[in-house]
């Protein structure tokens, strides 16, 4: 196949692919899907210089190390996100954190699909500027995981560099916080300073494979559960919780919604849930 070529998805090879995506990831990809994912493989096929989807999932599915498996999720998935999106949520964190929180001895945060790594950074600038505001126990103790199933997305997050154009609407008082400005090379580009980005930890999870054996008092799980047909979502928050604290909070995305689901969360405000039980200390 030239590269220009436009290789062709079979039904039989949309049925594979959508079946193995399942399997390995729990992603929905039902019928009605099959232009998204030959537009989002074309060119990993032309790169690979595949003969067609058939030859391309043969080689995925044989390869040992996993990484063409990582690949083809990482084409199949969208990882659209930037700092203080759906703000509702950190100013809520703002004032837990801030306030009934205030005493915690330490902090433990998941940002369980972190994408290119906004969604925890904006996170650890929201406590460092609650902690700076009001004096709170957990300061010198907060730790926020931030896992994706792309490694690709986690290498950038790990980076913590930024086209300059992504803090456009962040104020000059929190640029000049938490941002280094690039010169030279780097011009046009911000990074993080080491006080944000020593609050975050990242790694590879797989929402349907093990999880962290540890509790969080706050889970963000945002804008990805759209990703699956409905019973994952079930079997996606089912876990999440277990591993979140009594009387702690999970988020959704504003486009998402447990209702319908059971879990042992009540709801608090749009795409807030907090868990049931007494808190520890």
């Amino acid at each position: 196949m030239s590269a220009l070529e436009t290789p062709v998805l079979r039904a039989a090879d949309f049925r594979k692919i959508s079946a193995l995506a399942r399997e390995k990831f729990g992603l929905n990809l039902p019928e009605g899907k099959e232009g998204l994912v030959a537009a989002r493989l074309a060119r990993r096929i032309r790169e690979g210089r595949f003969r067609g989807f058939e030859e391309y999932f043969r080689w995925v599915t044989a390869d040992q190390t996993g990484e063409a498996l990582t690949a083809l999720i990482d084409s199949l998935t969208t990882n659209h996100t930037s700092f203080f999106r759906e703000p509702a949520h950190f100013d809520f964190l703002r004032e837990r954190a801030a306030g009934e929180f205030r005493e915690r001895p330490s902090l433990r945060i998941w940002s369980a699909a972190c994408s290119s790594g906004e969604e925890p950074y904006t996170i650890a600038m929201t406590l460092l500027e609650a902690a700076r505001q009001t004096p709170c126990r957990w300061a010198g103790d907060v730790q926020i995981l931030a896992s994706d199933i792309s490694t690709r997305v986690l290498d950038k997050a790990r980076a913590g560099v930024y086209e300059a154009a992504r803090f456009d609407q962040m104020p000059e008082e929190r640029r000049r916080a938490f941002l280094l400005k690039g010169t030279g090379a780097r011009q046009g580009w911000f990074k993080l300073k080491p006080a944000v980005m020593d609050l975050v930890q990242f790694e590879r999870i797989n929402l349907i494979g093990p999880l962290p054996r540890r509790a969080f008092l706050f889970i963000f799980c945002r804008n990805v559960l759209m990703y699956f047909d409905r019973l994952t979502q079930q079997t996606i928050v089912a876990r999440l919780v277990e591993c979140l604290e009594p009387g702690g909070y999970f988020f959704v995305g504003h486009s998402e919604t447990l209702s319908g689901m059971e879990h042992p969360l009540s709801y608090v405000r749009p795409a807030t849930y907090v868990k049931a039980g007494r808190r520890g200390v």
